[in-house]
Protein backbone atom coordinates (compact mmCIF):
# COMPACT_ATOMS: atom_id res chain seq x y z
CA UNK A 1 0.00 0.00 0.00
CA UNK A 2 1.67 3.52 -1.05
CA UNK A 3 0.97 6.45 1.62
CA UNK A 4 -0.35 9.19 -0.27
CA UNK A 5 -0.06 13.00 0.43
CA UNK A 6 -2.38 15.99 -0.51
CA UNK A 7 -1.36 19.57 -0.26
CA UNK A 8 -3.86 22.19 -0.61
CA UNK A 9 -2.38 25.62 -1.42
CA UNK A 10 -4.97 28.20 -0.58
CA UNK A 11 -4.31 32.60 -0.48
CA UNK A 12 -6.12 34.34 2.13
CA UNK A 13 -6.38 37.32 4.21
CA UNK A 14 -8.75 35.49 7.10
CA UNK A 15 -5.96 33.22 8.46
CA UNK A 16 -7.36 33.49 12.06
CA UNK A 17 -10.69 32.14 10.91
CA UNK A 18 -9.20 29.30 8.82
CA UNK A 19 -7.03 28.01 11.24
CA UNK A 20 -10.19 28.27 13.89
CA UNK A 21 -12.26 26.35 11.27
CA UNK A 22 -9.64 24.14 10.75
CA UNK A 23 -9.48 23.55 14.76
CA UNK A 24 -13.27 22.94 14.75
CA UNK A 25 -13.19 20.38 12.07
CA UNK A 26 -10.24 18.76 13.92
CA UNK A 27 -11.93 18.86 17.48
CA UNK A 28 -15.52 17.60 16.19
CA UNK A 29 -14.13 14.78 14.31
CA UNK A 30 -11.42 13.61 16.31
CA UNK A 31 -11.07 9.76 15.42
CA UNK A 32 -13.37 9.40 12.52
CA UNK A 33 -10.94 11.09 10.16
CA UNK A 34 -9.00 8.42 8.07
CA UNK A 35 -5.73 11.43 7.39
CA UNK A 36 -3.02 9.95 9.78
CA UNK A 37 -1.34 13.58 10.12
CA UNK A 38 -2.28 17.25 8.75
CA UNK A 39 0.07 20.57 8.46
CA UNK A 40 -1.14 24.03 7.72
CA UNK A 41 1.97 25.61 6.71
CA UNK A 42 2.59 29.65 6.29
CA UNK A 43 4.89 30.70 2.79
CA UNK A 44 7.69 32.91 4.29
CA UNK A 45 8.22 34.25 1.26
CA UNK A 46 4.42 35.15 -0.36
CA UNK A 47 2.35 36.31 2.47
CA UNK A 48 -1.05 35.44 3.02
CA UNK A 49 -0.28 31.79 1.06
CA UNK A 50 -0.41 28.32 3.28
CA UNK A 51 0.05 24.85 2.40
CA UNK A 52 -2.25 22.23 4.32
CA UNK A 53 -0.05 19.08 4.16
CA UNK A 54 -2.57 15.90 5.01
CA UNK A 55 -0.91 12.90 5.01
CA UNK A 56 -3.00 9.34 4.47
CA UNK A 57 -2.02 5.70 4.48
CA UNK A 58 -3.72 5.42 1.33
CA UNK A 59 -4.77 7.05 -1.89
CA UNK A 60 -8.10 5.22 -1.24
CA UNK A 61 -8.62 6.21 2.57
CA UNK A 62 -8.14 10.06 1.18
CA UNK A 63 -10.97 9.47 -1.35
CA UNK A 64 -13.44 8.22 1.64
CA UNK A 65 -12.22 11.18 3.15
CA UNK A 66 -12.94 13.24 0.14
CA UNK A 67 -16.89 11.90 -0.18
CA UNK A 68 -17.00 12.27 3.32
CA UNK A 69 -20.15 14.91 3.57
CA UNK A 70 -18.93 16.37 6.85
CA UNK A 71 -15.27 16.97 4.99
CA UNK A 72 -17.31 18.38 2.04
CA UNK A 73 -19.14 21.00 4.52
CA UNK A 74 -15.63 21.79 6.16
CA UNK A 75 -14.49 22.21 2.17
CA UNK A 76 -17.52 24.60 1.57
CA UNK A 77 -16.78 26.93 4.45
CA UNK A 78 -12.92 27.32 4.05
CA UNK A 79 -13.87 28.10 0.46
CA UNK A 80 -15.93 31.37 1.81
CA UNK A 81 -12.94 32.30 3.63
CA UNK A 82 -10.13 32.01 0.44
CA UNK A 83 -8.95 35.02 -1.34
CA UNK A 84 -9.26 32.42 -4.26
CA UNK A 85 -9.56 28.46 -5.20
CA UNK A 86 -7.26 26.37 -3.63
CA UNK A 87 -4.99 24.51 -5.87
CA UNK A 88 -4.45 20.78 -5.31
CA UNK A 89 -1.26 18.54 -5.29
CA UNK A 90 -2.24 14.97 -5.29
CA UNK A 91 1.06 12.92 -4.34
CA UNK A 92 2.02 9.28 -3.98
CA UNK A 93 4.86 8.79 -1.48
CA UNK A 94 8.08 7.75 -3.32
CA UNK A 95 10.46 7.88 -0.81
CA UNK A 96 11.02 9.03 3.05
CA UNK A 97 13.42 9.70 4.94
CA UNK A 98 13.40 10.27 9.26
CA UNK A 99 15.87 11.49 11.76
Amino acid sequence: MTRYVQIMEIKTSRIDEVRALMDRMHEENRGTLRSTRALLTADRDRPGHYLSIIEFRSYEEAMEQSNDPVVGGFAQKLGALLDGPPTFYNLDVAQEFEE
